[in-house]
């Protein structure tokens, strides 16, 4: 791929990922770490959606949380109930009393890839 198709991928990328922190309704806190712990100088040059090559790290967090969404929009009706469900706490594994969203925010590949595959399991039930 070359790199002009690489800073494509990242603005796309960006572009879907602070789409959904809206419709989540994300403070900038949890933003920063479903990103992996970003600086705010890192969080604001993103926010501006520039052409410019992500990490495979960045990368693969973004697309666990395009899937969470996309699992999301599918087991529920309408955006404002699938965007309540990830603030929902719930104290199914690997939740614990805590609700999807800041279970991912705890910052870790691990959080985002477990919170993938129980919205995954739940959507194909």
């Amino acid at each position: 791929m070359a790199i002009d198709d690489e800073k494509a991928k990242g603005h796309v990328a960006l572009k879907g990922f602070f789409g959904i922190c809206r419709e989540w309704d994300c403070t900038q806190k949890e933003t920063m770490q479903l990103l992996g712990g970003v600086s705010r100088s890192t969080l604001a040059k993103y926010e501006t959606l520039p052409h410019v090559t992500l990490s495979q790290d960045t990368l693969e967090r973004i697309s666990y949380i395009l899937g969470i969404y996309e699992s999301l929009r599918i087991m529920y009706p309408t955006a404002e109930r699938a965007n309540r469900r990830v603030r929902l706490e719930t104290s199914e594994p690997p939740f614990l009393g805590a609700s999807a969203l800041d279970f991912m925010a705890r910052g870790s590949m691990k959080h985002l890839m477990e919170a993938r595959r129980y919205f995954d399991a739940k959507r194909t039930g």
